[in-house]
């Protein structure tokens, strides 16, 4: 989603920004680098919707997670650099902030409930995800001051919000037979097969002098080896033969295999190579950077296809979905706020807060 902020944990591996907290401000207005060293009270109550509250310290954990996604060099940043990030990003996090509330207020009117099983599921999900035990997962969160109870909260927030987007969105939202095959036949390059190929290599190595680099005498040594070899490969003789008993090249034991490959994702040297070649066709020799030469012979290649419509149907389907999915919610977004009690308690954030959704209607016309 592109404008609902859900709050995971990709936060927890990012350099911490605790200089960020202390030199906030209680409200944006008058902004300065003076403020910085002064106590503040972080549990005022910003705004209410629906009667639940958006406090500054949650603000404050938003607007820190804001600047973290922007990838901000943290080694040498000062009191007025972090001010001024924070006043930057601040009428977004507003919006991402009151339009997350929204949609879980709704997702709870759905029914839907964040049992501990699914807590317990994300949970072994983010250790997999970063190769953490228990230990060191509690070790992040440490560093990031980050509790399990806030956790639970950032995974139940993602679990409604999907949700609406499942019950509001995806369920009521039609694709037509037309639009399918309209799309299928603009894409047809994202439903054929890829050019896979199998090869097998042979690799000569130039012989030089320990600690010296390898001079050209040598390598037209390496050369003449390579010629000789593939004449005998291209006569007839077992390529597979040839390698085990010449080839310089780690594959030597599996025969020099190499693949099934995409074509289109080998190095360009070696694919304007085999490019041409068809299955039992042995290139010419590559001189490799290092010294030595290299042949490949085409043990097989699988003509791209193009899949049937009827195959890739409900594929088409998912990427249209998906491609609206921002639209859509924008829309869901903009009724829930019609019909909900925004009650504000700073008149400066309730200023950015309406300055960034005139911005964001007059950009979308």
């Amino acid at each position: 989603m592109k404008r609902v902020c859900v709050l995971t944990v990709a936060a927890l591996l990012v350099v911490p920004l605790s200089v960020a907290a202390q030199a906030l401000p209680t409200s944006p207005a008058g902004v300065n680098a003076s403020t910085a060293g002064h106590s503040i009270v972080l549990e005022r109550v910003l705004v209410r919707i629906n009667g639940e509250i958006i406090t500054q310290s949650e603000l404050v954990r938003r607007q820190i997670d804001a600047i973290r996604s922007r990838n901000v060099d943290t080694r040498n940043i000062t009191d007025a650099n972090v001010l001024k990030l924070m006043n930057d990003v601040t009428p977004q996090v507003l919006v991402d902030t009151i339009n997350e509330m929204l949609m879980v207020q709704r997702g709870r009117e759905l029914g839907g409930k964040f049992s501990d099983d699914l807590f317990k599921d994300g949970i072994e999900n983010i250790k997999k995800d970063n190769k953490l035990d228990d230990a060191g997962l509690k070790q992040v969160m440490a560093q990031e001051g980050l509790t399990m109870e806030q956790l639970r909260e950032n995974f139940e927030r993602t679990y409604f919000v999907r949700q609406v987007q499942s019950e509001d969105i995806y369920r009521k939202m039609r694709v037509t037979e037309e639009e399918l095959r309209q799309f299928y036949a603009a894409h047809k390059d994202e439903f054929t097969t890829p050019e896979n190929v199998t090869l097998r290599e042979l690799f000569v190595a130039a012989v030089a002098i320990p600690g010296n680099d390898v001079r050209p005498e040598e390598n037209a040594i390496a050369k003449t080896k390579i010629d000789a070899l593939r004449a005998r490969a291209v006569a007839g003789e077992d390529f597979v033969a040839l390698v085990q008993s010449s080839s310089d090249a780690a594959t030597k034991a599996a025969g020099g295999l190499i693949g099934p490959l995409n074509l289109a994702d080998i190095n360009p040297t070696v694919k304007d190579l085999v490019a041409n070649l068809k299955a039992g066709e042995i290139s010419q020799p590559l001189a490799m950077p290092r010294g030595g030469y290299e042949i490949f012979k085409m043990e097989s290649r699988e003509t791209p296809v193009l899949l049937s419509f009827d195959k890739v149907k409900p594929e088409i389907e998912q990427k249209i979905r998906e491609s609206r999915l921002d639209t859509e919610t924008d829309k869901l977004i903009m009724r829930l706020r019609g019909q909900s009690v925004i009650e504000w308690k700073d008149d400066t954030y309730k200023q950015l807060y309406d300055r960034q959704i005139a911005q964001a209607a007059s950009a979308s016309k």
